[in-house]
């Protein structure tokens, strides 16, 4: 039984996003949905709905009036939220010169205005009600940063000092912030970006695996998760060094990671 009655999910369509509609449908939480794509969301409604009540928001965050549409949904008086996941990410695998500008400011438009701009209006109507949970996806991209990631990385170590904030700023309010920082996993988010899913599993997290341990640490009120053993000590090794020693480190670790692509299964 889930501790939450209703739960909104940016990024719902596809990944982790989905997962996290999954399981939390099958603990008996109602659902609002969110993504760009809405046949995708429509498909999973209707695998999700002889479970629980789904609701299909269409909203593309990287434009005012996609994140507007939500923010309105989240101040809903009368089919109130108690838990936002704040999924939706784009990324980007390209030096900074060569992509498209317009792409380098959707990543922080969904990234950091959108997250924001959500977490700020569930803040308030949780606080208000006295209970209620974010979680807020980040990446050891965050601490990490890498050739063809400049946006992305840091749009994700905002987000890991945003979230880390907001949970101190609700103490004592009912109200908690858990932030996630997943590594490498098996989602189309990664393969769009550079990776594969014919590298060897042990490097990928699946994303039912991230979503459960999300999950499990919100509930028991967590600040903070590390999605398995590889990504904990990723992150341990490469938070203390100084940045151009981090970005060589991350540069040849990613080259290998890609490497492997063309090596036998």
């Amino acid at each position: 039984m889930s501790i939450w009655d209703r739960a909104l999910i940016t990024g719902a369509s596809s990944g982790i996003g989905r997962e996290f509609a999954r399981q939390l449908a099958a603990q008996g939480t109602r659902l609002v949905v969110v993504a760009r794509r809405e046949e995708r969301l429509e498909e999973l409604a209707l695998e999700l709905e002889p479970f629980i009540a789904v609701d299909v928001l269409v909203a593309d965050l990287r434009h005012p009036d996609g994140v507007e549409r939500v923010v309105e949904r989240l101040g809903s008086g009368t089919e109130p939220v108690d838990l936002l996941i704040n999924n939706a990410a784009i990324g980007g695998d390209q030096p900074f010169f060569d992509a498209s500008m317009q792409h380098e400011l959707d990543q922080i438009g969904v990234n950091v205005t959108a997250l924001v701009a959500l977490s700020h209006a569930a803040a308030r109507r949780m606080t208000d009600a006295g209970h209620g949970t974010i979680i807020n996806i980040s990446s050891i991209a965050g601490n990490q940063p890498r050739r063809g990631a400049a946006v992305y990385g840091a749009t994700k170590a905002f987000v890991t000092s945003f979230s880390q904030s907001l949970a101190s700023d609700l103490e004592g309010t009912g109200v908690g912030c858990t932030l996630v920082i997943p590594g490498l996993t098996d989602t189309e988010f990664h393969r769009i970006n550079g990776f594969t899913e014919t590298s060897p599993r042990a490097l990928f997290m699946h994303p039912a695996d991230v979503a459960a341990k999300a999950l499990d640490a919100a509930a028991a009120g967590r600040r903070v998760v590390i999605p398995g053993t590889v990504n904990k000590v990723l992150s341990a090794l490469a938070t203390p060094r100084p940045g151009p020693l981090r970005e060589r480190a991350t540069r040849k670790a990613v080259a290998f990671v890609k490497s492997l692509r063309r090596a036998p299964s």
